[in-house]
């Protein structure tokens, strides 16, 4: 009986959630040469603060990386830096500066280093476990078109989801609907044909999840009626 629930408990532990960068998902030895690899290639480009020259801590690594994995981030960086001669490091090497930039974002040590088959689906979230996009993360929302006032209004919205990681266009039209509205700011795309229909907006979120609406960079009917 004993065996039978250990054996439950260990079950229900793996379907509780994903692991996240909470769990400690790099080694403190591993962020200390991450520190010797960006003082020789980052640098000079980047501050590990939030403050400074293209910060990688606090608002700018969570607008940058929340609702993505450790995994995306050893992506981006290893495409993209040095400045100038981008993919020009070893892979530990990029390992070693994802760890530290994660060591300065406060997310806690483990003991097993950053690796690919580690970090496989590693989630950046608050330590809440909140999953709300920060302001001026570039996101994508679907919903109904409407008008108030002089603004116009997606009702029925879906949460905003990174622009990039969003579901393939052709689910929009049947995908679930949210519950929330939505401002549209700084609309420069006539909207007068498309009200009254399904529709997915991608733009800049102002506050967070939008609070406050969001600053439009496409809007697309998906479907003629809505919801």
């Amino acid at each position: 009986m004993r065996s039978l629930l250990l054996f439950v408990a260990m079950a229900t532990s793996g379907l509780a959630g994903a692991r996240t960068v909470w769990d400690g998902v790099y080694t403190e030895a591993q962020a200390s040469r991450g520190m010797t690899a960006f003082g020789q290639s980052c640098a000079g480009c980047h501050a590990l603060a939030a403050e400074g020259k293209a910060p990688l801590v606090g608002d700018s690594f969570w607008k940058s990386f929340s609702q993505k994995n450790v995994g995306d981030v050893v992506e981006f960086v290893s495409t993209y830096m040095p400045n100038g001669t981008p993919g020009s490091l070893s892979k530990n090497t990029y390992e070693d500066i994802v760890a530290l930039m994660l060591k300065s974002n406060g997310f806690p040590a483990g003991v097993t280093e950053l690796k690919p088959n580690t970090i496989a689906g590693v989630q950046i979230i608050p330590k809440d476990g909140g999953t709300e996009l920060p302001a001026s993360a570039l996101a994508r929302i679907v919903g109904c078109l409407n008008r108030s006032g002089s603004d116009w209004v997606i009702t029925h919205a879906t949460n905003p989801e990174r622009a990039e990681r969003a579901p393939k266009s052709e689910e929009d039209a049947t995908r679930a609907l949210g519950s929330r509205s939505i401002t549209l700011k700084f609309v420069l795309t006539h909207l007068e044909p498309l009200a009254g229909s399904r529709v997915a907006v991608n733009g800049l979120l102002i506050g967070a999840g939008g609070v406050d609406g969001i600053n439009v960079t496409e809007v697309n009917r998906v479907a003629p009626k809505c919801p």
